[in-house]
């Protein structure tokens, strides 16, 4: 018997497919990679809220603790006062000689009350009184007539004629505690220096 007889190669039959190998590369198809991106996506959302949410309580316990803001600080009295002069007035009664009086208003502007604990002059040989007497206190947006009484217990040392007489006022309010100075203008002066004159051309 010649010739060689073997079997060959199967070859596939008619209708039939060999069925292919998975990927070497153990890779997953697209049907696989999609819900993997939606489940990624939706891990690094929940994420994100969860560092919002605690972002915010974190800021709510900064703010619940941070201490309030303090409150702005009053004036101080003796930016919120002013005084003028008004004009002479009588002398009371029971004035000692050599004595006359004329009227001031105080004005209190803004800011908290304001009390006078004590009203000066400073010219030595002059006393003075003051009607209402100190200590008085005078709101805010309001204004205070006060009518002053000066006593000459000295002519030789009171001057002959005032260039620019002033007040010593004590100003309290809750800030503090100041002595200001206020130069009552020049009608203040002509009306002090007459005054002056007449009560030591007396005596």
């Amino acid at each position: 018997m010649s010739g060689a007889s073997g079997i060959g190669p199967v070859e596939p039959g008619e209708g039939t497919r060999a069925r292919e190998a998975p990927d070497d590369h153990g890779t997953d198809g697209p049907e696989t990679a999609a819900p993997l991106r939606h489940l990624t996506r939706r891990r690094i959302a929940l994420a994100a809220a969860a560092v919002l949410v605690a972002g915010g309580g974190c800021l709510v316990a900064i703010l619940r603790h941070a201490p309030a803001p303090a409150p702005p600080e009053v004036p101080y009295p003796a930016q919120t006062v002013a005084f003028a002069f008004l004009d002479g007035r009588a002398t009371p009664r029971d004035a000692p000689p050599r004595s006359f009086s004329f009227a001031v208003r105080m004005t209190v502007t803004d800011g908290p009350p304001v009390t006078v604990p004590r009203v000066t002059q400073p010219y030595a040989g002059l006393t003075l009184t003051e009607s209402p007497p100190t200590p008085f206190r005078t709101e805010a947006g309001s204004s205070r007539e006060i009518t002053i009484t000066m006593h000459v217990t000295d002519c030789r040392t009171v001057p002959k004629d005032a260039g620019l007489p002033f007040l010593d006022v004590t100003l309290r309010n809750t800030r503090a505690m100041q002595v200001q100075s206020f130069i009552l203008g020049s009608r203040y002066a002509q009306h002090l220096s007459h005054a002056l004159k007449v009560a030591c051309s007396n005596g």
